[in-house]
């Protein structure tokens, strides 16, 4: 299947699919990763007792379950043989913050919001397409990124309760999400100077990661409040699953697009290369 799919992309003169999305899949674990250390730095910070707000045990939320899992994942890549074990590794993460809200009601606890949880699923989604057997710099990104997410947390959180993730994700997401895409249009830059549109491709696939990162600001446009970190519940709802119907559809479109403006290429004898 991988091979048929594979020759009616360069059929449609879009080869680098799945180059690009693979590339896709990398950056979107290196920032799944990042949020993933922020987080479990802030869920060891939880609110007073004397304040009666449920919390997990020594942590705010059951969050940090699946915030653990996205560490041991990125850490995988880079530890264990590549290959299936790191597969599996991102797979386990993607289904403990699938668990998450579930587990929260079962156990009567509190849990990260929603507008958190989802980019983060967004991500792992698009980490499942990452190449495991990629050279080692690549397969080291996401626990460097890891790291700069336990440095920032570690400079933003400090030593008080700041409010079940509160302004902080309101902060945090849209800055991530405006990083990432400021990465991979770079990349596609220099990659396109050497005729190579991986990069290209990549930007499309990591649309809809980048938007649900970005859902506040952009559900506060649609409110009218000019990007306001506060819109409506609603309105934010609404943005994220055009976000996430439009994102999907995006990348067969734009392969639709190219092999339309792509000539099709006569078929000629491999001996006397005369056409047929």
């Amino acid at each position: 299947m991988r091979g048929g799919l594979r020759q009616r992309l360069r059929a449609a003169g879009a080869g680098e699919v799945v180059p690009g999305v693979r590339l896709a899949a990398l950056l979107a674990l290196a920032t799944a990763a990042f949020l993933a250390a922020f987080w479990t730095l802030a869920e060891v910070q939880p609110p007073p007792a004397a304040w009666g707000v449920p919390s997990f045990g020594p942590f705010v939320s059951v969050g940090i379950v699946a915030w653990l899992a996205w560490l041991v994942a990125a850490a995988s890549l880079l530890l264990v043989a590549p290959g299936r074990p790191a597969r599996l590794g991102i797979t386990v993460a993607v289904l403990a913050t699938t668990a998450v809200p579930v587990a929260s009601l079962v156990a009567d606890v509190g849990r990260p919001p929603l507008y958190v949880l989802v980019p983060q699923l967004a991500l792992g989604a698009l980490a499942l397409a990452a190449d495991t057997r990629s050279p080692l710099p690549a397969r080291a990104l996401p626990t460097v990124a890891a790291l700069g997410g336990a440095a920032t947390a570690s400079v933003m959180v400090g030593q008080s309760y700041w409010g079940w993730y509160g302004w902080t994700a309101e902060q945090l997401l849209p800055a991530t999400g405006g990083v990432l895409l400021a990465v991979a249009v770079l990349l596609a830059v220099g990659l396109t100077m050497r005729q190579d549109r991986r990069g290209q491709w990549a930007v499309v696939a990591l649309f809809t990661p980048i938007g649900l990162l970005n859902v506040h600001i952009l559900a506060g446009m649609v409110d009218g409040l000019g990007g306001a970190p506060r819109p409506t519940h609603p309105t934010m709802v609404a943005t994220a699953l055009v976000v996430g119907l439009l994102g999907p559809a995006l990348l067969p479109i734009m392969v639709a697009l190219r092999r339309h403006r792509t000539p099709a290429l006569a078929a000629s004898c491999p001996t006397c290369g005369a056409h047929g």
